[in-house]
């Protein structure tokens, strides 16, 4: 299959799946930016959780990035951990439901993602990607 985005066989990226692959991206830089500051912040008393925290949120971080590229794309290999991510964005807004703004703030791009992946437009192009892909 070809990989030109003006292959007839190949759905467009509708516009929910887009609006999902930009707020992806968003969450995946603002994940890697956090590695950035943690490995800044490393001090000699916790070198190696300082180093693990970074590998783990430059991993998930760079991992929302492809990701949110594959939604872009409408490869359906991505749509699988996104889903993922959001719950666990979802689970942190819980966690810091003390910390109002910062859970409403998660919890809006997460919702966003959501509504955008699981729109019906976006499921059925995901799904002809995997047809045509497939076939």
């Amino acid at each position: 299959m070809s990989s030109d985005p003006q292959d007839p066989r190949v759905p467009a990226a509708p516009t929910p799946l887009v609006a999902a692959a930009g707020m992806t991206f968003v969450q995946g830089l603002l994940v890697t930016l956090g590695a950035v500051v943690e490995l800044f912040s490393l001090d000699r008393e916790r070198v190696v959780l300082g180093l693990t925290t970074t590998l783990f949120f430059a991993a998930y971080g760079l991992t929302l990035v492809a990701c949110a590229w594959g939604m872009r794309q409408v490869r359906p290999w991505s749509r699988g951990p996104v889903l993922l991510a959001q719950l666990v964005w979802l689970g942190l807004a819980w966690n810091l439901r003390e910390t109002w703004p910062l859970s409403v703030a998660l919890v809006v791009t997460a919702a966003v993602v959501l509504a955008g992946l699981l729109h019906p437009r976006s499921i059925d192009a995901l799904e002809t990607a995997r047809a045509e892909r497939e076939g």
